[in-house]
């Protein structure tokens, strides 16, 4: 019998959280309808849906923020001037010591190596140069000179090629030099074929194969094998373009001789200008200064550098994905190398919920722009219905729920008798039990009699007209009404799609015009900027809509904060004027007393305390014989709902 392996735990080690929930389109619906309710257009939701991050997962927003930060920590990592500070000291320590050496020799040839000493050039490549040929007295600041050297050489390739140094146990050999030559001659050739169009992913193997030594960890393709190149030479560049021009060209002849001395100056060149041509938008990067104190050398600030390109091209993808809405925008590549795993796992996350808000049929695509399906208006909508029920008392609930018997509609679960005349739905269960029962209590033989029969009673869905009047002036959005009017409207057509979907309703806004809103632009619907309450209008079209369904109840609520301050003029323009014209109060009362005489009775929801709205509305309501309901936003959803379920009722 095998042993189970026994289970290994440890530290978690980075990495998507394991313990992170799964991607719930469902609750990403409901996400995005919460933002839909508290007034933002569906475009708006969904950018702030990816902005913050869906329930467990960081958004753009965090996102953003922990780029900056880790800007600013690479920003102070590195040094600039790393290099030359290095250099300068070793250059220090090897001349002092090699004067301790020569202070002692009375010789003239002691005094002649002295005042050479002392006519070195103050710059770094310069005085390199001239101590080239200089015969050491000391061993000591021999030695420290060979290390300048080589440490100049290999910072010199790994600003260009990261790591290579370490493979290279001699920088001074002229076997490795040679065999850095011959790679260099050999990337070059590979690097022209690629700027022809005729490089394979075979070549490039080969390549690597070959030089196996100077790449250990090649990346898997060209592209990114150039990719990698290019952004050293660009990191290079920035930095000297954030030097002042002394530290530049000290700089810039140090690496010369270098590359000289290597006999790589030609190769480096003609590498540097495939990359610029092969990869043109890193070199568009400009200088930034590095903020550390360290003695890091070049490598370590060219690699600062490229990682802080790296970032400032994250920051510019999340701002178009902001803009946009559309996290697909990010690079998770670079994201991933930037930032880590988990980074890229919540932006995974983000693109697969609207994908997936997408495939399921909850976002629909209209041009550029995404917009919401009726699946997803009418889970929105349900979900306001449920807002608004959970504000209502049990009392109130319990209303809600009732039935009133007809003829029509779902079952309620009780029965009648049949009777002459009745063409409710026959209960053929109930009139088949009535039937044995008399019968085996009477010992009737007969199959059926008339009072066997029961009728199974219906839910009352007697059709209505319903029109529901929104004000959409730039008032209700500075009064902080307008996602409470939203959440209402949605959760009204919620209501009457389902619990009466005989009922025929109507929306309609209204600023400075009206017009009619399709139910499944409610989520859209948006405050206007333009001045203007026109009632009016909107009762004029609320009345063409009632007198299309005669013979059915008809109910007519307007919901405003402001009395009307625009009506219509000749050829379907308007006018507005504040405080509100004469003309404009009488064409509304005009359009007040066509519902009277329909004989339809408005109800009025007041928002805010404006005590000229309050006067005309309760005066309207006299002359109508509707009712004036003054409500806060947050329960606008419970008045409305509740009115038309009563309304219904008495119908």
């Amino acid at each position: 019998m095998s042993r189970r392996k026994p289970a290994i735990y440890g530290p978690f080690s980075g990495g998507p959280d394991p313990l992170a929930p799964l991607v719930d389109t469902g609750e990403g619906v409901d996400e995005l309808g919460e933002r839909i309710l508290a007034g933002q257009s569906v475009q708006e939701a969904l950018r702030d849906l990816m902005r913050t991050g869906s329930k467990g997962r960081q958004g753009l927003e965090q996102m953003y923020r922990q780029i900056r930060e880790r800007y600013k920590k690479v920003r102070e990592s590195a040094s600039m001037n790393g290099l030359l500070e290095d250099l300068n000291e070793m250059l220090a320590e090897a001349l002092d010591i090699e004067r301790g050496a020569l202070f002692p020799d009375p010789s003239d040839d002691a005094r002649f190596a002295e005042a050479v000493l002392d006519a070195l050039p103050d710059d770094i490549p310069r005085a390199m140069a001239e101590l080239e040929n200089y015969q050491w007295r000391s061993p000591v600041a021999q030695q420290i000179f060979a290390d300048m050297l080589d440490r100049l050489r290999r910072d010199v390739i790994d600003q260009q090629f990261a790591g290579m140094s370490q493979s290279l146990k001699n920088m001074s050999s002229p076997e490795n030099q040679a065999a850095m030559a011959q790679m260099m001659q050999d990337l070059n050739q590979l690097l022209s074929k690629h700027r022809e169009g005729t490089a394979t992913e075979d070549e490039y193997k080969e390549f690597i194969e070959k030089h196996k030594d100077f790449f250990p960890d090649a990346p898997e393709t060209l592209d990114q094998f150039i990719d990698d190149l290019a952004r050293q030479s660009a990191a290079m560049d920035r930095m000297l373009a954030s030097m002042s021009p002394e530290q530049r060209a000290e700089l810039a002849q140090a690496m010369q001789q270098a590359m000289s001395d290597m006999g790589v100056q030609d190769h480096m060149a003609e590498l540097r200008d495939h990359l610029k041509a092969l990869r043109p938008e890193f070199s568009r990067r400009k200088g930034t200064p590095l903020n550390g104190d360290g003695s890091q050398g070049l490598p370590q600030a060219t690699q600062a550098l490229a990682e802080m390109g790296d970032l400032e091209s994250l920051v510019g993808q999340i701002g178009d994905a902001d803009s946009m809405g559309d996290p697909a925008e990010i690079d998770l590549d670079l994201l991933e190398r930037t930032m880590g795993q988990a980074a890229r796992a919540d932006a995974e996350a983000m693109i697969q919920l609207q994908k997936d808000l997408q495939d399921q049929g909850f976002l629909v695509s209209e041009g550029d722009s995404l917009r919401l399906s009726a699946k997803a208006v009418r889970r929105i909508g349900e979900s306001a219905l449920r807002e608004v029920f959970k504000h209502l008392d049990s009392a109130a609930r319990g209303g809600h729920e009732m039935r009133k018997a007809g003829k029509a509609g779902e079952a309620t679960g009780t029965h009648r008798q049949w009777s002459f005349g009745d063409d409710g739905v026959i209960d053929i269960v109930r009139t088949v039990q009535n039937s044995s029962f008399r019968r085996l209590a009477t010992g009737d033989t007969a199959m059926l009699h008339l009072e066997d029969f029961e009728v199974a009673e219906t839910e009352n869905l007697t059709k209505a007209a319903v029109v529901l009047l929104v004000d959409q002036s730039y008032s209700m959005l500075i009064n902080d009404t307008w996602g409470a009017a939203k959440t209402m409207a949605l959760a009204l057509h919620s209501l009457s799609s389902t619990k009466y979907p005989l009922d025929a309703l109507q929306v309609i806004g209204f600023s400075n015009l009206a017009r009619v809103v399709n139910p499944m632009d409610i989520p859209d619907l948006q405050a206007s900027e333009t001045p203007g309450t026109n009632l009016q209008h909107a009762l004029m079209l609320a009345g063409r809509f009632l007198d299309k369904h005669p013979g059915s109840q008809r109910i007519v609520m307007v919901v405003t904060d402001g009395e009307p301050t625009a009506h219509l003029v000749a050829q379907g323009d308007w006018w507005f004027n504040w405080p509100p014209d004469p003309e404009t109060i009488e064409l509304t009362v005009q359009a007040v007393d066509e519902m009277t005489r329909r004989k339809v009775a408005i109800t009025w929801f007041r928002l805010g305390e404006d005590p000229q709205l309050a006067r005309f509305l309760d005066t309207m309501a006299r002359r109508n014989g509707g009712k004036v309901l003054a409500t806060d936003p947050d329960r606008l959803g419970d008045y409305v709902v509740s009115d038309y379920v009563s309304t219904r009722k008495s119908g």
